[in-house]
């Protein structure tokens, strides 16, 4: 009984590592998916790179926001990123292309861990009992 409680310890510990590890790996392979797709309009840290993201730029349509936790990113589910992400952002005012067809699956994944673990604590735990 004792070798059977200490192997599913063992295996418990070891699949949260996995998870850990998965994890830790979205995040990255969402950082340098952010870098080379993103960070251009959404700026370097998702900070965006403009003073007042809220304001129309001269051609009317909206400057990409702040995915950092400090605009509005983190009251979207999941899927409403997703969707966007695949999208672009036209149909809210923006001029974000669409990515469909450019990221694969695992990338478009991989951003939205990225954009989660910059967010400050307090905008996860929100986020999270609204959507997890």
């Amino acid at each position: 009984m004792k070798i059977l409680m200490i192997f599913v310890v063992l295996l418990l510990v070891s699949c949260d590592k996995d998870t850990t590890q998965n994890k830790k790996s979205s995040i990255a392979l969402g950082k340098i998916t952010f870098a080379n797709n993103c960070a251009t309009c959404h700026g370097d840290k998702a900070q965006s790179t403009v003073e007042d993201w809220r304001k129309p730029l001269p051609n009317g349509s909206y400057p990409a926001p702040p995915l950092n936790g400090t605009a509005h990113t983190w009251h979207h589910s999941p899927a409403s990123l997703l969707g966007t992400i695949n999208n672009g952002g036209k149909e809210f005012g923006g001029w974000m292309p669409a990515f469909k067809e450019k990221l694969s699956s695992d990338e478009k994944e991989a951003l939205i861990d990225y954009i989660y673990d910059l967010w400050p604590q307090e905008i996860k735990e929100q986020y999270d009992k609204r959507f997890k």
